[in-house]
């Protein structure tokens, strides 16, 4: 797991839209383990609270699950749940500006169509 913090956003609410990532590129599947909260916080040099936080509200929208002893997992469904949730999103909240901006710079569907992104960029 690699992350460039930013201070745009809270640093829990970054790690776990990274741990959202990892689920929808299927880095992380059902039934994974996720990295331990002490773990994390070493590698990042994080607080654990700000860890435990992040694992928490991925709990909280039921996308993994404790399991006493052993840590926090990827629970079945989850990568759908999340499509379905973040795709609803980007049309909600991203796209209307994104669309906006296309608008404004004049850019046709086929200009669009014909720039290509680059080489590992998930389509």
């Amino acid at each position: 797991m690699s992350i460039a913090w930013t201070d745009s956003t809270p640093i829990y609410r970054q790690l776990k839209e990274r741990v959202v990532a990892m689920v929808l590129d299927g880095e992380l599947k059902s039934g994974d383990a996720l990295p331990s909260v002490r773990q994390v916080a070493a590698d990042y040099q994080l607080n654990p609270i700000t860890v435990s936080r992040a694992y928490q509200e991925l709990a909280d929208e039921a996308l993994v699950e404790k399991r006493r002893g052993l840590g926090m997992y990827v629970v079945d469904g989850a990568r759908d749940k999340l499509m379905t949730s973040e795709r609803e999103r980007f049309l909600k909240e991203e796209w209307p500006l994104v669309l906006a901006r296309i608008e404004r710079l004049g850019l046709s569907a086929e200009q669009l169509l014909a720039a290509k992104p680059a080489q590992g960029v998930n389509a």
